[in-house]
């Protein structure tokens, strides 16, 4: 890569929206909130680079994205937006041909930018020319991001966007079977956070992005998977066991079993080490004594935190999830560091217990 002359080099973390549990009220802008990878676009020139969630960037992999944003975005600008992919029906996102996309070799990156081609929704303009927008209104970045995209065709797209909450609650409900989950709401006076979470996201259901941090083997079989245990980091940057995810199909655990093995680690080199029980942080281990979980055998395997995964919960207790979760899928995409509390809708709240 040459180097690029831009007011905004990569990488740039992308603003973050946080959860709540209905569409907001106030001076609001309203969009669906797509199913994808979250991707800034950086372009100079015949120089294009596609920015990512984690510090990897995505450039490699959407070639096509990457001429299209020499032939359709302007010449100079910086572009917050979403990598999608549609299904081959052309009625609905599919997250799963989406992540097959992240693949090392390059002649299967070529067919499949082919094949599962993707889109490049775009929804925040954070530099155009020599302009840094980001300490600008919203509602002035999307009127320049509208006049910049105004020429561009597919595969670059602009999202829709509303200001009538009542039609953002139609939209909540009728594009629900496109695929998309959700909407996200940004106050129109709003300037843009990198990392930070700024803007509202009103989702379908609760899920949450966990690190996968060990497993316990099936009770059927020391070669089977029987649950993932899942943690999520605190404010002090402590990985916090959260709970588990244990229904997969008998197949499925022990592919589970071979895909994990390489992440396989020592206590010593763990967060949830054995000595950390001194320090009163919560592992699977010394939860052990507690009444639910008398005489069952809580050792497990412990994984480098590597690898992020997200599941559906339906309630969290105190910093835990109240049942066992669902998993919904990985995400190739996502930095384990960014699997923190702030990403929950409901707020962590202490057992009532412990404060009587």
């Amino acid at each position: 890569m040459g180097l690029m002359h831009l007011p905004l080099l990569p990488p740039v973390s992308p603003m973050l929206a946080k959860p709540v549990a209905s569409i907001p009220d106030g001076d609001m802008s309203f969009e669906p909130k797509w199913d994808g990878f979250r991707s800034i676009i950086f372009r100079d020139g015949e120089e294009v680079e596609i920015g990512s969630r984690n510090e990897r960037p995505m450039t490699r992999y959407f070639p096509e994205l990457v001429e299209a944003a020499k032939s359709f975005l302007p010449p100079r600008c910086v572009v917050d937006g979403e990598i999608v992919v549609v299904s081959p029906q052309g009625d609905r996102l599919d997250f799963e041909a989406l992540q097959q996309r992240i693949h090392p070799a390059a002649s299967r990156v070529k067919l499949l930018s082919t094949q599962t081609p993707a889109l490049f929704v775009a929804f925040d303009l954070l530099a155009l020319d020599d302009t840094d927008y980001t300490g600008r209104p919203f509602a002035e970045r999307r009127a320049a991001l509208e006049k910049a995209l105004a020429p561009a065709q597919p595969p670059i797209h602009l999202t829709r966007r509303t200001v009538d909450k009542a039609v953002a609650e139609q939209w909540f409900h009728q594009f629900e079977g496109a695929g998309l989950d959700g909407i996200i709401a940004k106050p129109q006076d709003g300037t843009y956070q990198p990392d930070r979470r700024t803007m509202f996201k009103i989702k379908h259901e609760r899920t949450a992005d966990c690190v996968l941090a060990g497993y316990r083997v099936h009770k059927s079989g020391a070669d089977r998977i029987g649950s993932l245990l899942l943690g999520i980091y605190d404010a002090d940057g402590v990985l916090a066991s959260v709970g588990v995810v244990g229904a997969f199909p008998m197949k499925r655990r022990e592919e589970l079993f071979q895909e994990l093995q390489p992440l396989v680690t020592t206590f010593d080199e763990h967060p949830w080490a054995w000595a950390k029980q001194e320090e009163g942080n919560r592992t699977p281990r010394n939860s052990e004594g507690s009444r639910w979980s008398a005489g069952k055998d809580l050792s497990f395997v412990p994984l480098r935190p590597e690898r992020v995964l997200e599941v559906r919960y339906d309630h969290m207790e105190g910093a835990r999830f109240r049942h066992t979760t669902q998993f919904v899928r990985w995400r190739p995409d996502r930095d384990p560091r960014s699997c923190t509390y702030d990403q929950l809708e409901e707020p962590v709240r202490f057992d009532l217990a412990s404060v009587l």
